[in-house]
């Protein structure tokens, strides 16, 4: 699978975001024999199952530009990274707790010249910081996750969609969202084709905030 996946289901892209794109399998084979962030069968469908994956967030959520989204949990810059290349006028700070991630995080990024990614190596409970949105993949349940990035959100919208979490998940959520009324999923079936996204959805959770 090559990066003409992305470009389907993408078309408008300039040709600089294609070239980063382009890029990104490169990147990610080299740095991945020096330190294993990808598994080795994925690293062959790094554009299904890592870069198109990751740009399933931006089919629910389009970011404007000078907002700010926090990845937490990044590992080797996903869905971070291929959500940087997709706006580049949107700052990402990408925080994982584990050093040799990050590393590879930002040797990636500097590769690809983005100036809107800083990546972080600390925990998320830890940051100071706040965010118009929170994306992830999947690193823990949603009540684990939600407490971990308490407090992070800011209060003022500038999207019309509420500030918020927009996670990835897969599978049966039933039981991992009882209590949260206000989640929405969308199922990403409904804007790709391939096999892979049959069980894969994204789940927002907007931002509760006492009056």
């Amino acid at each position: 699978m090559t990066a003409e996946i992305v470009f389907k289901y993408f078309p408008n892209l300039s040709e600089t975001q294609q070239q980063r794109f382009l890029l990104l399998e490169e990147l990610y084979k080299d740095w991945n024999m020096k330190i294993n962030v990808v598994s080795r069968k994925d690293i062959d469908e790094l554009y299904l199952r890592h870069v198109l994956h990751s740009l399933g967030i931006a089919k629910v959520q389009e970011f404007n530009n000078a907002s700010s989204v926090l990845d937490v949990g990044t590992g080797g810059g996903f869905p971070g990274i291929p959500l940087a290349i997709l706006f580049p006028e949107v700052h990402f700070t990408l925080v994982d707790s584990i050093g040799k991630k990050i590393k590879v995080v930002r040797e990636v990024a500097e590769g690809l010249e983005l100036k809107n990614v800083v990546a972080v190596n600390e925990r998320v409970e830890n940051l100071e910081e706040r965010f118009d949105f929170i994306v992830s993949r999947a690193v823990a349940a949603m009540p684990t996750f939600v407490h971990w990035v308490k407090g992070k959100i800011k209060k003022e919208s500038v999207h019309e969609r509420r500030n918020g979490i927009l996670y990835l998940k897969g599978g049966e959520l039933d039981e991992e969202l009882k209590g949260y009324n206000t989640a929405r999923i969308f199922e990403l079936t409904d804007y790709f084709d391939e096999v892979f996204f049959e069980t894969k959805k994204v789940v927002y959770l907007p931002q509760k905030f006492k009056g």
